[in-house]
């Protein structure tokens, strides 16, 4: 095996370094408006549970950043997946669109939850609460086609 050359080393570590002074801006925690779907319609504790455990860090404006997200490149690669997270789904504003946007994006996340796209592996991986069993499954994507069939029907204005 071929070896690297000290200066090699040198460059990468003074790359690195210098990295972990261009930090991406985080958009700070929001409190809940009435754009927010659970102040709109509050999920029973243990949904809540499951959408702030496996949903809640990417799509809505309520993130817990990990002590990793110090760390660049990482926090460059975690502030793009929490932006494009929230670019497709923000349930912190959700409740703010037309009824037909609200009923299709949670159809997008019935069907997400159950073909294992949602959560990513990324995030199950470092996230053990993330890793949804098919019991969890059930209740959230239950609790995501009920609120879509009130939406829909007009009986779940308040």
């Amino acid at each position: 095996m071929k070896k690297i050359p000290p200066k090699y080393l040198l460059g990468f570590a003074v790359v690195f370094a210098a990295s972990q002074f261009a930090r991406p801006s985080r958009i700070p925690a929001a409190a809940s408006g009435p754009g927010d779907l659970f102040v709109k319609y509050p999920p029973a504790t243990e949904v809540s549970r499951l959408l702030a455990a496996a949903c809640l860090d990417c799509h809505s404006a309520s993130t817990r950043y990990p002590w990793y997200a110090e760390v660049q490149p990482v926090g460059w690669w975690l502030s793009g997946h929490i932006r494009n997270g929230r670019t497709a789904l923000n349930f912190s504003a959700l409740a703010s669109l037309p009824a037909s946007a609200i009923t299709h994006q949670l159809d997008a996340c019935v069907d997400a939850v159950n073909h294992g796209e949602m959560p990513p592996t990324s995030y199950r991986l470092l996230h053990a609460d993330a890793r949804l069993g098919d019991t969890e499954k059930v209740q959230l994507t239950s609790w995501f086609q009920d609120l879509a069939d009130k939406i829909s029907t007009g009986s779940g204005k308040k």
